[in-house]
C-alpha cells in the first residue's frame, strides 16, 4: 500500500515539474512561435500540461501552446494513432456542454493538430467545420466560435486540397 502511494506522489511531483518546465518554455520571449524543446518530452506526457496552457488568458502563452499541441499530437499520431485520436476526442469533449468546461483553445488546437497531420485532418476536419455550421454542432458562444474560425483558417492554409470543397464557407466566416 505504501509503495503505490509513494509511486503516485512521485508521479504527481514529476507531472508538476514537467508542467513548470513546459510553462517556462512557453513563457520565453525568444521570437519563435513554438519552443522546439517541447518535442524532447514524451508526447503522451507533455499533452496534459499543454491542455492547461491552450486555455491561458495570456495570448502569447496560449498561441505557443496551441502551436506546440499541433506538433506534439502530430508526433504522437506518427507513433500511436489511437492515442492522438483520444487527444482529439478530449478536445471535442471540452467543447460539449455536458463536459462542464468551456473548451478555451480547443478549436484552435484541433485546427493546428490537423494542419500538422494529414491523417488526423482527414478524420476530423468535418467536426471542426460543424462548429461554425448552424446546421451542425454550432458553437453558440461567439469567442469559442471565433476560435473555430481561427482553427479552420489554419487548416485551410495547411490542407488546401482537403479543404477546397469548403472554400465558400471560409469566405463567409470573415
Amino acid at each position: 500500500m505504501r509503495s503505490s502511494r509513494a509511486a503516485g506522489e512521485i508521479a504527481l511531483n514529476g507531472m508538476k515539474t514537467l508542467k513548470k518546465k513546459v510553462h517556462g518554455l512557453l513563457s520565453r520571449n525568444d521570437g519563435h512561435t513554438f519552443p522546439e524543446e517541447i518535442l524532447g518530452f514524451p508526447p503522451k506526457r507533455v499533452v496534459n500540461p499543454l491542455f492547461s496552457y491552450i486555455q491561458s488568458s495570456d495570448e502569447r502563452i496560449k498561441t505557443r501552446a496551441v502551436a506546440a499541441m499541433g506538433k506534439v499530437v502530430a508526433a504522437l499520431a506518427d507513433q500511436e494513432m489511437e492515442a492522438a485520436r483520444i487527444v482529439m476526442r478530449r478536445l471535442m469533449w471540452s467543447l460539449n456542454d455536458e463536459s462542464g468546461g468551456i473548451g478555451w483553445g480547443a478549436p484552435e488546437a484541433m485546427g493546428e493538430i490537423m494542419a500538422e497531420h494529414d491523417g488526423l485532418a482527414r478524420e476530423f476536419h468535418k467536426i471542426l467545420i460543424s462548429y461554425v455550421d448552424s446546421e451542425g454542432n454550432y458553437l453558440e458562444y461567439a469567442p469559442l466560435r471565433q476560435g473555430a474560425v481561427l482553427g479552420l483558417k489554419r487548416l485551410f492554409k495547411a490542407q488546401p486540397r482537403l479543404m477546397e470543397p469548403y472554400a465558400e464557407l471560409l469566405g463567409t466566416l470573415g
